[in-house]
């Protein structure tokens, strides 16, 4: 378990290309920060894929708030713009150069949504399990534990960390 109860840090920014590599940063060093290293990755590439979103589509402006929020179970990342219209996930065709990033926002996190806010805007979010790396995994009989199992959750009905990838791989290639 994480032993604060609650963590939260937020960064706000306008959604041009430069700054959205800079936030990527910024998250991936909270992160580490928080000794959550299995994370970073997932939750890089997911802002970043939420981030391109606002940089493309958020009208009147490219204004939002990246916040990522620690509790012990898992970690929350949300991004607020001003935008109303919500993000539709789609189904890109195989040669489409864009399109599938709600695609791969969702098969890199354990849920995601969007809603609306009352004063004008969304906000879209993703959520990771959070797994201290300070909880080893249960012994195999004969006290080895198999590599696959370090770092996994050992209680979840979601995808470990490690499935995720060819979960991902999975999906870009079947469509």
């Amino acid at each position: 378990m994480i032993s604060h109860p609650s963590r939260q840090c937020a960064v706000e920014l306008l959604a041009l290309p430069s700054r959205i590599g800079q936030v990527r940063r910024i998250v991936s060093a909270q992160l580490r920060y928080w000794h959550l290293d299995p994370l970073v990755d997932p939750t890089a590439l997911a802002v970043t894929e939420l981030l391109t979103n606002v940089h493309r589509h958020a009208e009147p402006d490219k204004t939002c708030r990246v916040e990522i929020e620690l509790r012990r179970e898992h970690l929350t990342v949300s991004v607020h713009d001003r935008d109303p219209r919500l993000p539709v996930l789609g189904d890109a065709d195989p040669l489409d150069t864009c399109g599938r990033g709600l695609a791969m926002v969702e098969a890199l996190s354990d849920s995601w949504g969007a809603r609306p806010v009352e004063a004008g805007g969304k906000v879209v979010w993703f959520r990771l399990a959070a797994v201290s790396p300070a909880k080893p995994a249960p012994a195999r009989p004969g006290g080895v534990r198999a590599a696959a199992d370090v770092g996994r959750p050992q209680t979840s009905h979601a995808p470990a960390f490690a499935e995720r990838p060819v979960r991902l791989a999975r999906r870009a290639v079947v469509g």
